[in-house]
């Protein structure tokens, strides 16, 4: 199984970044070595983890990370993206955890011996705890709090960190936790997730100007997950509730970034369904930016409702994904240009895209045939948007290897690398030796 791309593709060029990706609650594990956080309590609680497991051990990384660095390099990607987990390194009393800090800056070490580019992003879902306890999110605090953490790692971490993204999708942050309630802390209040989602964007901001400051060499950006949102069918009031579903779960994160505004959706909402929003605000969340990461999975369908609002129409069209997702990578495409029409776009990177699917271990052996034919075909539209005139610096597949899925638990397998939980073994999938064979070519040209 191969992926192939000519040899005058523009992803082929020695300056193009290659990548694979993680986060920290997903497969570092360890859990005693840092602060609980709001995924360990989400996890407790009965019914909210589909196989009821947790973040306990994952993939043990923390004790394995030597041994995964030496199978990241065998892969022959250009950089690495990974998270810091907030509570392993900041304690509550605001000192720094050095045992925490060490395994990072150990980490950063150990890839910029070998070459790999860090990508490191400083909040990827998992909020300590005792931050919550105050309000997490909803609390305008923790955006100042979230500052004082991105000015406490980037210092420590020095120059070792090739970007920083202040923020993973705080779509899944504030609609995913605070509005549909299927994601930590599991809240279901409207005006709550949007509140959450300014307070987010607000904390980008804060931490960009910290950034500026402290990794003036470093890439300082932000992650974004889009969609494109289609209509279920031609009708005014489809097409009407498509607009609004791209309005609230794409714009409404990257218009603050790039005009200092939310989408016109926000005027039609009830006024105590809408963020407070303090005097300057907007300002400050629209912070010059160096990259803007583009996270892509899978398009939306919509269709409207009684209720004038707009509903979702799970696919039921193969191709789908193990997550029961519709394999659709023109989409990329789509809502790539569509972005790069409407705004003024930094430089992007695809910073996560992948598939989950039903892997199985036979003959020390992942035959993910389906995988590599996602890849294929996303790599093949991230060109042809590069072709129709998007810069576009890099591409990370999700993931490194098969972790923890959130709300899924174990149940679902986004990882090139297979990993057995009960011995932690990691077993290189089809997927990743063809990945491995893409990225080295460039060398061998």
């Amino acid at each position: 199984m191969k992926i192939s791309l000519k040899n005058s593709s523009p992803l082929l060029k020695t300056d193009f970044i290659f990548g694979v990706a993680t986060a920290a609650f997903q497969i570092e594990g360890a859990a005693d070595s840092r602060l609980p956080c709001i995924w360990d309590t989400f996890c407790a609680q009965p019914g909210r983890i589909r196989d009821g497991s947790d973040g306990l051990v994952a993939c043990d990384h923390y004790n394995r990370w030597q041994e995964d660095v030496e199978l990241i390099a065998s892969l022959g990607v250009d950089a690495y993206r990974f998270s810091v987990a907030w509570g392993r390194v900041i304690n509550a009393d605001g000192s720094v955890n050095q045992s925490g800090m060490d395994f990072y800056i150990q980490l950063l070490d150990a890839l910029k011996a070998r070459n790999i580019k860090a990508f490191v992003t400083l909040y990827h879902w998992d909020l300590p705890q005792y931050l919550q306890d105050n309000g997490g999110w909803l609390n305008r605090d923790t955006a100042h709090k979230f500052a004082a953490y991105a000015d406490i790692v980037s210092k420590a971490f020095g120059d070792r960190v090739h970007s920083y993204a202040t923020l993973n999708e705080p779509f899944c942050s504030a609609y995913l936790s605070y509005e549909a309630g299927i994601h930590a802390p599991g809240l279901q209040n409207r005006q709550a997730g949007r509140q959450v989602a300014h307070h987010l964007l607000l904390a980008h901001g804060l931490a960009m100007q910290v950034l500026r400051q402290n990794a003036p060499n470093a890439l300082n950006g932000i992650v974004l997950n889009f969609s494109p949102c289609h209509p279920a069918t031609d009708s005014a009031a489809d097409k009407r509730a498509a607009e609004m579903a791209d309005q609230y779960h794409n714009q409404w994160y990257i218009q603050p970034l790039m005009e200092q505004c939310y989408p016109p959706l926000l005027q039609q909402l009830a006024e105590d369904e809408r963020p407070l929003i303090a005097e300057g605000d907007m300002a400050i969340i629209a912070q010059p930016l160096d990259f803007l990461g583009v996270n892509y999975y899978t398009r939306t369908v919509y269709r409207a409702n009684a209720k004038g609002w707009f509903s979702d129409v799970p696919p039921t069209t193969p191709p789908l994904t193990d997550m029961g997702w519709e394999i659709y990578p023109q989409g990329l495409t789509e809502i790539l240009l569509a972005m790069h029409k409407r705004y003024k776009l930094p430089p992007v990177y695809i910073t996560e895209n992948g598939a989950a699917m039903p892997d199985t271990l036979e003959n020390n052996q992942v035959q993910d045939a389906a995988r590599v034919a996602y890849f294929q075909q996303h790599l093949q539209a991230t060109e042809d948007a590069i072709h129709a005139g998007m810069r576009i610096d890099g591409y990370f597949a999700w993931s490194l290897m098969d972790n923890f899925e959130w709300a899924e638990g174990y149940a679902k397998r986004f990882g090139i690398v297979y990993v057995d939980y009960q011995t932690q073994q990691r077993t290189l999938k089809s997927s990743a030796i063809a990945l491995r064979d893409l990225f080295t070519q460039r060398h061998q040209k």
